[in-house]
């Protein structure tokens, strides 16, 4: 089902993304933490999981990680050796930097009609650039004529910043991406602006849409928080004041998830752009992942709701 709803440009799809346990964990460890990932995803009322592919990112900035760096398991792998009893479609991240020409296509055809829907992503800097292009790993899945339903990333402070998103959005589309899944969003001006140029494009160009889909992610924590912004999710500073005032930033935080939801499901119902989200949950802390879970049944049964009220 969901790969025929984002083939066929559906709006209102709803994903779960998590990341993989550490990859020093021994395996017992590994399979009660799954055991307790898919007992909460299971409650969930999603179209899929999204699988990330953890890299390291301090060569796109110099500034100290707050978050040491741990090599996670590969997402592919944690989905079937792990994740098997889940009935839900996997969209897989895999990073395309590790890999030569080579490396890839054997990747690809090994994967055979097990894997269904994947995100890839590039290099997280120029500097750490050694690898495979994502230019080059696109043309390579195309030119082996697989199956796999590819995606993209999508990043709206880049556009604030370049005002070029829109541009990147569909030369990937042209490349073979039938959807995108953006980095977290908290600035939901930098989204708005980003499919109001997005929309204008498509109708200059006659190019279609494919679905975005936004990532919203809530924070407990001022580490949370300063990890969030080392990643390069911009917080307005008015809302970054509120959460560190906050009595409980926790709540501030899915308060203002909630207002992201909402006020992107009402924009984007005006637009020719079809709009899905992906609620991420990759924090450690119970509360946090309770209030991931909390968000998803928000998403799902007020804002998606509420637009289809209105737009009837």
């Amino acid at each position: 089902m969901l790969r025929s709803k984002l083939e066929n440009n559906e709006s209102g799809i709803l994903l779960y993304g998590i990341t993989p346990p550490k990859s020093g964990h021994d395996p017992e460890k590994i399979r009660a933490i799954a055991g307790r990932q898919q007992k909460r995803i299971e409650s969930l009322d999603i179209d899929g999981l999204v699988l990330y592919d953890i890299q390291d990112e301090s060569s796109r900035n110099s500034q100290p990680r707050p978050f040491p760096f741990i090599e996670t398991i590969d997402p592919w792998t944690y989905s079937r050796e792990y994740l098997g009893g889940l009935n839900l479609p996997r969209i897989i991240y895999n990073g395309v930097g590790r890999y030569t020409p080579g490396t890839f296509a054997d990747w690809l055809r090994l994967q055979g009609a097990d894997l269904d829907l994947m995100v890839l992503v590039g290099s997280p800097s120029r500097q750490s650039a050694a690898g495979l292009s994502l230019h080059d790993a696109y043309n390579l899945k195309r030119a082996l004529g697989s199956p796999v339903l590819m995606g993209g990333v999508t990043i709206p402070e880049r556009h604030a910043r370049n005002t070029d998103e829109h541009l990147r959005v569909v030369s990937k589309t042209l490349a073979g991406c039938r959807f995108f899944i953006s980095q977290c969003v908290y600035n939901v001006r930098n989204a708005l602006v980003f499919l109001t140029d997005y929309c204008r494009l498509l109708d200059e160009t006659g190019e279609k849409p494919v679905p975005i889909i936004f990532t919203i992610t809530p924070c407990g924590s001022m580490k949370t928080l300063h990890f969030m912004e080392w990643l390069g999710i911009e917080i307005p500073a008015s809302l970054r004041k509120e959460l560190e005032m906050s009595s409980d930033m926790l709540e501030r935080s899915v308060e203002a998830c909630r207002d992201i939801a909402d006020e992107l499901v009402s924009y984007a119902s005006s637009l020719c752009v079809p709009i899905g989200f992906n609620i991420e949950s990759v924090a450690v802390r119970k509360d946090e992942i309770e209030a991931s879970l909390e968000l998803v049944k928000y998403i799902k049964d007020k804002s998606f709701k509420a637009s289809r009220t209105v737009s009837g």
